[in-house]
């Protein structure tokens, strides 16, 4: 095919602006799209992880259902250990460590609660797993402990379900005064509809407190 002058000049330009910006293009391309192929691909792995997850969660659904401690113990360790990122480990963990506390196995039941303290990737499910080992220190007189771990509890929502834990420490020390702050906080920052909220009016007026505040 024949060219003209004019087009011949900017076939030319074409192929030296090319020689010089060729190859970072073509690579800028390959980066890009194979960035693309692996997100699209990382999608589809999460999704058949989750799906897995599932399954495998059912069968520590039926562990739990049977009361075999060891038998829901070692579902979930399958779970962690294959499916430790996905929020069915999260789930499976605390299951765990209720089934150990139902069997009188303080320590697993610690190990699971940690287990989800260290690896969730939702701060509710870490907020549980502190309130809930707390509960397991206090029984141990681990007071210190307890109160430091619940101090590193974030969410907002959680508030009320701290400051009645705190507050059972407290009693627990003989910081009367401290605990009574506690319940207060308790039942202000709860829920008029929080079946809790009884429970906690008991323990304040218990110790004299005032309570009855509305959320």
């Amino acid at each position: 095919m024949a060219y003209d002058h004019e087009e011949q000049e900017q076939l030319a330009t074409m192929k030296a602006w090319w020689r010089k910006y060729g190859n970072l293009i073509t690579w800028s391309l390959i980066v890009i799209l194979g960035g693309y192929a692996a997100w699209t691909g990382w999608n589809a792995y999460q999704r058949n992880q989750s799906t897995q997850a599932a399954q495998l969660y059912e069968s520590v659904q039926q562990s739990l259902e049977s009361g075999d401690n060891t038998k829901v113990q070692r579902a979930v360790t399958d779970m962690q250990d294959r499916f430790g990122k996905t929020l069915y480990a999260s789930m499976s963990g605390l299951a765990a460590a209720k089934s150990a506390v139902d069997a009188g196995d303080s320590k697993t039941a610690k190990t699971q609660l940690q287990w989800v303290i260290d690896h969730a990737k939702d701060e509710a499910y870490q907020a549980i797993a502190k309130v809930r080992l707390a509960g397991l220190l206090l029984d141990e007189k681990s007071y210190d402990q307890g109160l430091e771990l619940l101090a590193g509890v974030k969410p907002a929502e959680f508030a009320a379900l701290v400051a009645d834990r705190k507050g059972d420490i407290l009693v627990a020390q003989d910081k009367l005064a401290e605990a009574r702050s506690a319940y207060q906080e308790a039942l202000n920052k709860s829920d008029e509809k929080d079946p809790a909220r009884p429970l906690i009016q008991i323990k304040l007026d218990a110790l004299g407190g005032v309570g009855k505040t509305a959320a």
